[in-house]
């Protein structure tokens, strides 16, 4: 067991840290993002970008404090940046010139989730921040040799100039293959999950939710969509993915459908089996199976954790109506795969459990074909809330604000490839001490690690509860760091289009041992989209095998035949994505790349080409110290194989005259670069003591014992609930972690109230 004097030492070592952690299965603990990473996507090959709530972190920008940063991938700092409007849950998705958008979020709110004090939540002068709900920002990624604190390379945030139709708070955000972007449901304002209780208005509870979709760029009015109804209270952060047909898989509550962005049309599916929620606040992962020229692109899509919890378990608006901390996260995995090449009907498939229950589990695709879960609690949901239907006061409160206990330490590998039974897999795997709930995030790097950072069930900064405001990064690096040498590769071209002629990448003979004609008989090339991660979610990840064929050269290099990306834009949206190389199950590092013309708009298509046949040689050895070999049980990257960024993003917009500026400054920096280089929103909530009380309709205050809290509520709890309080498998973590970051500079604590400070203290996700 760590003692907080022992965390100081870690945190202060990290750099020694970093340089031992590179063993394959273990964490490293990197630095500060400044900002607790509620979101996170991937710019370029040198930046993360870090999106917060409006909260009172120490870190400060324009007098105020900060909640964005840019995380750099090289150096392991963060350097904060000017966002205007509150993101708290807001959607996200990439844009086809390699931009990256974010949609919603919640109205402007000050101290311990208090409604911003101007105009009724338009503004806070406290916190600085500005309504979100309508705003759409965009940003153009920078790399080091750009000035990060231009215009250029800053948010644009302006919802006077570019915003949605319809507030949209926990909306669902996909990619079509045109470029554009579906945002579909949403809640208007803030809420544990959308609905009142009793249920009398599905459609729009009385104003509370937002069931229509509609598009960026727009394609007309927001329109209803039925489905938003149908599942009405569990549709939040419905989960959405783009079909090879154009129609898309939306699921949410435990009902599913195909549906069609141009007609509205839905198509029922069967219902999740075992009556399991996936979609927030249950927080199932979620993910699509790799697409590969083994499958033929047809994609399947695996459903794994979240809870089973009976319909009045879940409660209101307000808060759930039960203990959730105490209900065990489901294990049940399903794959589903919704257009079957065979003619058959679409039908979920049960999966081999999970090693453990999770809620907040979250996949990450690896270049290897695996699928890394990491993240999550063993028992209760996402969100957090200081009361409960069950627990009346906040100082009743077992973990706090939390509403999940039981953080699991240890991720686990699945692999799609294996036999049932055998898919999953935590041999070798190392445990964080972190524990990583509500509003955390994890995200693929370029050097095929994986980024995971925050954590924050809390309504406000608080880095004293069971369950602080996180700041620290970690790093955590799979099993294939386990080889010597890691593969290389050059050719990489800036651009991919949808078919057309075929390139060539050149492997040397140093980035593989052993047999030439073995090693490209084992090679495959990759595209790995990490998506925009928030609660548990990659939204836009995805994984695409690109056929090829190879020849091993006299010199011992290897050269890949490599088609272009199969000719259909909804297999692969227009954007960015990393390529790599993948011997033997070890990925090389990722080069980023743009898929198709990098405008919003019908993506020009060709026939593929014809691949040369695969040419050996079989006097080829590689020279490489030993490329070694993934885990046999965890290497899922044994397919067969059978065969200038243009424009402006937002063209038809109105307000073009700003952001096609933009643009095209980024655009002129991204040829330059490869030149150079190869709330708290304000509504009323009722509180009952009672059991499952039946809670109250959106807009009525009833029970100041839920609006307004004195200091004691803020007190740092006393409880230890070691028992389940973490589930970390080579560690004792009996004393809850303290993040040592988010104590540094810590000048502003709001829950070191004196109870001057009246506050909203219900539900905020």
């Amino acid at each position: 067991m760590f003692t907080p004097a022992a965390w100081l030492a870690l945190g202060l070592a990290a750099s020694s840290k970093l340089a031992a952690a590179q063993q394959a299965g273990s964490f490293a603990q990197v630095g500060n993002t400044q900002v607790s990473a509620m979101m996170m996507f991937l710019g370029n090959e040198e930046k993360v970008y870090i999106l917060d709530k409006t909260e009172g972190n120490a870190a400060q920008i324009d007098g105020h404090p900060a909640w964005g940063a840019a995380w750099d991938v090289n150096t392991h700092s963060a350097q904060v940046m000017e966002v205007l409007t509150n993101t708290f849950c807001a959607s996200g998705m990439h844009l086809p010139n390699g931009s990256y958008a974010t949609f919603g979020g919640n109205s402007a709110i000050g101290p311990l989730g208090s409604t911003g004090n101007v105009n009724a939540g338009a503004y806070d002068s406290t916190y600085g921040d500005y309504d979100g709900r309508k705003s759409i920002r965009i940003l153009n990624p920078c790399t080091s040799a750009d000035d990060m604190s231009s215009s250029q390379c800053q948010w644009f945030d302006n919802a006077t100039a570019l915003s949605m139709q319809k507030l949209r708070w926990y909306s669902a955000a996909e990619a079509l293959g045109d470029g554009s972007i579906a945002l579909i449901g949403g809640f208007v304002s803030g809420g544990y999950i959308n609905r009142n209780y009793p249920n009398t208005d599905p459609e729009y509870e009385g104003g509370a939710a937002e069931p229509t979709y509609e598009f960026f760029p727009s394609k007309g009015p927001a329109t209803v969509m039925n489905f938003m109804i149908t599942t009405s209270g569990l549709n939040s952060y419905a989960h959405t993915y783009l079909l090879p047909s154009g129609n898309m898989l939306i699921q949410a509550n435990i009902s599913t459908v195909l549906w069609n962005p141009d007609t509205n049309v839905e198509t029922p599916l069967p219902n999740m089996p075992g009556g399991v929620a996936r979609v927030y606040p249950a927080s199932g992962a979620v993910a699509m199976l790799p697409l590969t020229p083994a499958n033929n692109y047809t994609p399947t899509v695996i459903f794994c954790g979240g809870s089973d919890m009976p319909d009045e378990y879940w409660g209101n608006y307000s808060f759930p109506n039960y203990n959730t901390w105490t209900y065990p996260a489901s294990k049940d995995c399903q794959r589903l795969t919704p257009e079957p090449t065979d003619g058959s009907s679409p039908v979920y498939v049960s999966d081999d459990d999970m090693l453990e229950g999770r809620t907040m589990g979250q996949f990450i695709i690896l270049p290897d074909g695996t699928l890394l879960v990491i993240n999550g609690g063993l028992n209760g949901t996402a969100g957090y809330a200081q009361a409960t239907g069950q627990t009346p006061s906040y100082n009743l409160m077992p973990y706090g604000e939390s509403l999940a206990s039981g953080p699991v330490g240890t991720p686990a590998i699945y692999n799609p490839n294996l036999p049932a039974g055998s898919r999953w897999s935590n041999a070798g795997l190392s445990s964080t001490n972190i524990a990583r709930l509500y509003h955390s995030s994890a995200l693929l790097m370029p050097d095929a690690t994986v980024m995971i950072a925050g954590s924050n069930p809390n309504i406000d900064v608080n880095l004293t509860t069971i369950f602080p405001t996180t700041y620290t990064a970690e790093i955590f690096y799979p099993p294939y760091y386990s080889a010597s040498k890691r593969p290389t590769f050059s050719g990489a071209p800036q651009t991919l289009s949808y078919g057309g002629s075929s390139f060539d990448l050149t492997v040397p003979s140093s980035a593989y041992s052993g047999s030439g004609n073995a090693a490209a008989a084992n090679t495959t090339v990759v595209l790995l989209r990490g998506g925009f991660t928030t609660h548990a979610m990659n939204m836009g990840q995805r994984y695409l095998q690109l056929n090829n064929t190879y020849t091993v050269n006299s010199n011992d290099s290897i050269t890949l035949h490599v088609a272009q990306v199969p000719p259909n834009p909804n297999i692969f949206t227009p954007g960015p994505a990393l390529m790599f190389v993948v011997i033997d199950g070890i990925p090389s590092n990722g080069t980023m790349v743009i898929v198709g013309n990098g405008q919003i708009g019908t993506q020009p298509t060709q026939a593929a080409t014809v691949l040369p046949a695969s040419a050996q040689n079989p006097s080829a050895s590689g020279s490489g110290s030993g490329s070694g070999s993934s885990t046999s049980s965890n290497s899922a990257s044994g397919s067969s194989h059978t065969g200038a960024i243009v424009g402006a993003v937002i063209g038809a917009i109105a307000v073009i005259g700003i952001l096609g500026a933009l643009f095209g400054i980024f655009v002129a920096r991204r040829r330059r670069a490869a030149s150079r280089q190869h709330p708290a929103a304000a509504y009323a909530m009722k509180a009952t003591g009672d059991g499952f009380g039946s809670g109250a309709s959106r807009g009525r205050a009833t029970d100041d014992r839920v609006r307004h809290s004195d200091s004691s509520a803020f007190v740092p709890l006393q409880q230890d609930n070691s028992s389940t309080s973490w589930n970390a498998s080579n560690t004792s973590l009996h004393s809850p972690y303290r993040d040592t970051y988010g104590r540094e500079g810590a000048d502003y604590d709001p829950y070191n109230s004196d109870g001057a400070v009246q506050h909203s203290s219900g539900q905020r996700l």
